[in-house]
């Protein structure tokens, strides 16, 4: 990672975020390809998973069987195969904290057994209607959502997601 200024506006735009006292239950990052969206992932991942081991909230699995404590990263492809299997579809609905790798690479609806499936946006509104963390990179522009996924997403994109916007650079040489 490389600390100039877009990777300093990006680290301090997230740091707000995760200090507001009334925060939005999720963020979306969105961009160009290689601007780092990916590896603000990892570094917010790092750091709960860090905090979590220093002060030990386990106590908190007794009160709901589904709650993990750490950020989970997952490729949305992967969303889009545990789509056919409902107990790992529903391991993502319920995760405490999901990230969601490159939204908007992923087809928008799959077909099982000749059953019409809209993963992303299934799991989307599950999210948004228990209010589960959700973190979301993606270099689809707000149109592009809303083109792709529909307006009832999009619409609920903008009540549940803090956006940071990421510079049109790329880090990958």
């Amino acid at each position: 990672m490389i600390l100039d200024e877009n990777t300093s506006n990006s680290i301090i735009s997230m740091a707000e975020y995760i200090t507001q006292e009334f925060p939005k239950f999720g963020v979306m990052l969105c961009g160009t390809c290689g601007n780092g969206k990916t590896t603000l992932v990892y570094a917010l991942q790092s750091a709960i998973n860090y905090l979590n081991h220093c002060h030990h909230f386990d106590f908190i699995k007794d009160l709901d069987p589904y709650y993990d404590i750490g950020l989970r990263i997952v490729d949305v492809r992967d969303i889009i195969h545990a789509a056919t299997d409902t107990d790992s579809f529903t391991l993502y609905c319920r995760a405490s904290m999901l990230a969601i790798d490159d939204m908007g690479k992923e087809p928008v609806e799959i077909l099982h057994y000749g059953n019409s499936l809209n993963p992303i946006i299934e799991l989307m509104e599950y999210r948004y209607q228990h209010q589960k963390f959700t973190v979301v990179t993606t270099n689809l522009t707000a149109k592009d959502i809303r083109q792709k996924y529909g307006a009832r997403v999009a619409d609920r994109f903008n009540e549940m997601l803090h956006v940071i916007v990421f510079q049109d650079i790329t880090y990958r040489r």
